[in-house]
């Protein structure tokens, strides 16, 4: 890390912005007292929650992670990914808090849909509704962005898209982003997954994924009378409480209880032309949460950032936005063997780093920028 900050300062322009970002990654790894690097543009951070509406009326819970003594400080509306915990999710709370401790004004709004592991169209609404709300709380000349974790990126996206909302929103951030939620889907089933260049990649995908497809539809893979208790059972599961989770589907009937162990082993074989049947019947309802040919009026700038390991989202994910998004949208993208799915990995090589610090400090850059023209 020494000599990647070596180079931060001496090739960096402008060199602080790389401080910052070391500084902010070295204490979202860390969370003891700042000292030395991790003290580095350090400030206090106050929480707070608070609520707002959607645009449906519908309230909002949120919370609210403010520099302390910084004046009229720019804005990042952070969203969690698909966890129960929403805004409590402890990466979700740390990570606002290393931003915040940066000077920047942090919102994180309670995603309902994400938190009960559904990727829905009203998620962009309340989005678009927490970027209003903290457009409304930030100084006209200063900026205000979207930073989305793993399918909350993809949504961000679409909330940039809306012209309801673009006019709150100057920059988005995806962190592990999906572009098109049928495509992804169908790698949960196959472990295979297109490029835009037409070439395939394969890997093995990460149990989590067909767990997930099958609870947001489980009426189509269980009969009426067990999908409550099957629905309570892989709820469990999702929530790492196995043995809840076994004991529970004890009470689905013989058939049922068969196709709930196969998914609690992985035994994701079994089951993968239901779930392939399962995306092509949803097909439509996918395109509602996929940005995927859906891009054109995002004006950026957007950075794409994406793990090359991740088995939740495909890293072809990422190459898949860049393809869709307008060329001049793009300010960065970057797909790096130092992240995973949302967190950084273990053990990156020095380069690895360098390019991950040098995409946030392009992020912290961009909060300090004046907001586009309307």
């Amino acid at each position: 890390m020494f000599v990647v900050l070596v180079l931060a300062v001496l090739v960096a322009r402008p060199a602080w912005e790389h401080l910052r970002s070391v500084s902010l990654l070295l204490r979202f790894a860390d969370t003891s007292p700042p000292s030395g690097l991790r003290a580095v543009g350090v400030v206090a951070v106050d929480a707070s929650d608070l609520s707002f509406v959607s645009p449906s009326g519908a309230p909002i819970r949120a919370r609210y992670y403010t520099p302390r003594g910084v004046a009229d400080p720019p804005g990042i509306v952070l969203l969690h990914g698909v966890h129960r915990l929403g805004i409590a999710e402890p990466r979700l709370v740390r990570f606002a808090n290393a931003i915040a401790a940066s000077g920047i004004r942090v919102l994180t709004p309670e995603v309902r849909e994400l938190a009960d592991y559904r990727v829905d169209p009203i998620s962009i609404d309340t989005i678009g509704a927490a970027a209003r709300e903290l457009r409304h709380a930030t100084r006209a000349d200063r900026t205000v962005g979207v930073m989305g974790m793993s399918f909350a990126g993809g949504l961000a996206l679409l909330a940039a898209a809306d012209p309801r909302f673009a006019p709150s929103i100057d920059f988005v951030v995806t962190i592990g982003a999906h572009d098109d939620l049928a495509r992804v889907s169908r790698f949960f089933a196959t472990s295979t997954i297109p490029r835009p260049d037409g070439s395939i990649l394969a890997m093995q995908a990460h149990d989590y994924g067909p767990l997930v497809l099958v609870y947001s539809h489980i009426e189509d893979f269980f009969p009426a009378a067990d999908v409550p208790v099957a629905r309570d059972a892989l709820q469990a599961w999702l929530w790492d409480e196995q043995d809840r989770a076994r004991a529970t589907s004890a009470k689905l009937g013989d058939a049922s209880r068969a196709k709930m162990d196969r998914l609690f082993d992985h035994r994701i074989d079994s089951i993968a032309p239901e779930l392939l049947a399962e995306i092509d019947k949803n097909g439509p309802l996918m395109a509602l949460v996929s940005p995927h040919g859906r891009l054109g009026a995002v004006r950026g700038p957007v950075y794409l950032l994406h793990g090359a390991g991740d088995t939740v989202i495909p890293p072809s994910e990422t190459l898949w936005l860049e393809h869709d998004l307008p060329p001049a949208a793009v300010a960065e993208a970057l797909v790096s063997p130092a992240i995973n799915h949302v967190e950084l990995g273990d053990k990156p090589s020095i380069g690895d780093e360098w390019a991950v610090i040098h995409f946030l400090a392009g992020v912290l850059g961009e909060t300090e920028r004046r907001p586009r023209s309307p």
